[in-house]
């Protein structure tokens, strides 16, 4: 039976907890397991260091628990990353979306230098927009409880497109989404596999 070490291809389902200050956790995140979390062991740009450590050796059907702070989960909530823009910039053919540009919603975006990214709606003013572009579980304690459901080589096809190249297949990242362009790392539903999302 294979064994994960670089270069295989990792295919995990999981639960994701948020774990508050006085102990308690919040489920956050429930995989499909017809549609587990696939990564390329040491390839994948994103995955969370002490995940990727208890990964490393399991085999088909080992379950992992780990836990990760805020600094080696999704980091600390920044303020700086709260930023308002002016709402023309969200015109479509001279139009104002106000049902996709919401408080509450997620707003997909580009940076200057081409990647992808979503901020969360906090205020839509008369001229100006608030969002705020920290990862949903910033400044949290995260636990990932799950299985590995399968572990094989690697397709140099999948190896190209975890090294950055185009495969233009990422998938829905649930609420926080990365895009639907070329160079997408697209995993984990936004929640700490690759999409950071």
């Amino acid at each position: 039976m294979e064994k994960i070490e670089p270069g295989k291809h990792v295919s995990l389902v999981y639960d994701l907890y948020a774990i508050s200050d006085d102990g308690k956790q919040e489920l956050v995140h429930q995989s499909d397991p017809k549609d587990p979390e696939q990564i390329i062991f040491g390839v994948t740009q994103g995955v969370i260091a002490p995940l990727e450590k208890a990964l490393d050796g399991l085999k088909k059907g080992d379950e992992y628990n780990v836990v990760a702070n805020a600094e080696e989960a999704f980091g600390p909530y920044l303020e700086e990353n709260i930023v308002t823009l002016d709402k023309d910039l969200f015109l479509v053919d001279g139009k104002f979306d106000a049902e996709l540009v919401a408080v509450g919603k997620y707003v997909p975006m580009v940076t200057q230098d081409g990647f992808h990214v979503s901020g969360l709606v906090k205020e839509v003013t008369d001229d100006k927009v608030r969002l705020d572009f920290n990862h949903p579980l910033a400044g949290k304690t995260v636990r990932f409880k799950g299985k590995v459901q399968d572990v094989r080589d690697a397709t140099e096809e999948e190896l190209h497109i975890a090294q950055g190249g185009c495969g233009c297949s990422c998938h829905d990242c649930g609420d926080g989404g990365c895009g639907d362009g070329c160079g997408d790392s697209c995993s984990p539903k936004g929640c700490g596999c690759g999409c950071d999302d």
